[in-house]
């Protein structure tokens, strides 16, 4: 695909009849005919729809991710009533209109071509070496996108927008903190810890060395983005009083972790195989293969020590070379890149997640319980998910502790079912999306909100007549 930018125009329509006030338009959602200014005093109009500009690097779509999970669904709810333009990147490989055609209901969506730097590869040796002359963490300095940036600047310029959302700390270094846009940093993830964890865990002395160097410049960027944002949203409250320790003044806050219940369906167990263990994730992300290898080689033997007919089956993306020369030594199915994976999840008796390192919330816990699926996890697995121990999931932080649970799981369908039963509950009366994004959006109003041209003038007017009346 020759590289170049993709735009897409929505039809708006939806937004444009649930507006209290109405902008000129030609019909073409957010279109160079709207003209909208800044006024040099921001208000904040708590009935009209407001103007989102959001910006994230890595695409959206497919939702093979779960922060791409994340954001899709609360830019799907959002764009219902608001008017949401996404910038974004897509690999040079990819079909950069394709995000477009899944998000009808935005005003714009467009996409630029930007090869983010893959690790162990030389583009990625050359990214951290230059990163070392900036103030920049690798990981954000190979997703500086100068393309975006000025795709960001550009729909910025004139106060088109009431706020920018910057999706993840990546996006940050493309969006201009403390201009006249209030910017509204999305935080999946406390990046910092990810990295601070995966170097407790590494075994190299080396390694543990230079991740050392990386945390803590993520840390100092990361308390800096935040302090500089008008708003920074988390996922859950631990990340939220996390950042808050490094500064008690940024303004921090937490929404909750949603899922699609009505996708996610729980069955009758019919499909269950009653010794089947399934993961499921993104296994080009580290804390995910590090969680399997983990598995596999620590807590899979001391099941099978007592099971052994007990399979396990890892469900995800681009797993490495070392990860399946781990997985087929021991038995156990890698199935790479699957369209579906509800399938997988219903055949399994225990849904694990032996995660040593990570940050932010997992989305697979909220989706296997929404599929009715009895859980086990680390506490770092369940880290910031409101679950209760015993009613909704099972935690363990040790390898004979984990195998012990998981065994005592696939001898008791009965605690199956009532760890499933109990979390699909909890799934369709708390987390939905829709409630996700309503508190989402509940406060980004609390930011200051910049008049359009049309509320100017009409704001202007009032004044005229009321100064002439006196």
């Amino acid at each position: 695909m020759a590289a170049h930018l993709h735009r897409w125009r929505g039809s708006g329509q939806d937004v444009r009849r649930s507006r209290a006030i109405t902008y000129p338009s030609s019909g073409s959602g957010l279109a160079a005919s709207i003209g909208i200014v800044a006024m040099t005093t921001p208000t904040s109009y708590a009935g009209r729809s407001l103007r989102i500009l959001w910006v994230k690097v890595g695409g959206l779509w497919p939702l093979n991710t779960g922060g791409r999970l994340r954001s899709f669904h609360i830019i799907s709810e959002l764009s219902r009533h608001h008017e949401v333009t996404v910038l974004t990147t897509h690999d040079p490989d990819e079909d950069g209109t394709a995000l477009a055609r899944q998000l009808p209901r935005c005003a714009l969506v467009t996409s630029v071509p930007h090869a983010l730097a893959k690790r162990g590869g030389i583009g990625f040796m050359w990214a951290l070496l230059r990163s070392w002359l900036t103030a920049l963490p690798v990981s954000l300095y190979k997703c500086r996108s100068a393309a975006l940036a000025a795709e960001v600047f550009r729909a910025s310029a004139g106060g088109k927008f009431d706020l920018c959302v910057a999706d993840f700390l990546h996006a940050v270094p493309n969006v201009e903190l403390e201009g006249s846009t209030p910017v509204v940093l999305f935080e999946h993830n406390v990046e910092y810890m990810i990295w601070q964890r995966t170097g407790a865990n590494s075994k190299s002395p080396l390694r543990r060395a230079l991740l050392g160097l990386e945390w803590r410049k993520m840390r100092r960027y990361e308390n800096r983005a935040c302090s500089r944002a008008d708003l920074t949203i988390t996922v859950s409250d631990d990340d939220r009083l996390l950042l808050q320790q490094d500064d008690p003044e940024s303004r921090i806050v937490a929404i909750p972790t949603g899922v699609d219940v009505e996708y996610f369906d729980a069955d009758d167990g019919t499909l269950e195989q009653p010794l089947e263990i399934v993961f499921t994730g993104s296994m080009d992300w580290h804390p995910n293969e590090d969680a399997m290898r983990y598995f596999i080689t620590g807590i899979l033997p001391l099941i099978r020590r007592e099971a052994p007919d007990v399979s396990l089956t890892i469900v995800g993306r681009n797993p490495s070379r070392q990860l399946c020369d781990t997985a087929a030594t021991a038995g156990v199915a890698v199935t790479g890149t699957v369209d579906d994976v509800r399938p997988y999840i219903r055949r399994a008796a225990v849904y694990v997640v032996p995660l040593r390192i990570g940050g932010g919330t997992r989305l697979k816990i909220y989706e296997a319980l929404a599929m009715g699926k009895a859980v086990v996890s680390t506490t770092i697995g369940a880290e910031g998910l409101p679950l209760e121990e015993g009613a909704h999931i099972l935690r363990a932080d040790d390898p004979d502790t984990f195998a012990r649970k998981v065994l005592d799981l696939l001898r008791n369908r009965a605690q199956r079912k009532e760890l499933g039963t109990a979390g699909r509950r909890l799934m369709e009366q708390e987390y939905s999306w829709s409630r996700v994004a309503q508190d989402f959006e509940r406060h980004c109003r609390t930011l200051p909100l910049i008049p359009s041209q049309q509320e100017q003038t009409e704001c202007n007017t009032r004044s005229v007549f009321s100064g002439s009346a006196t």
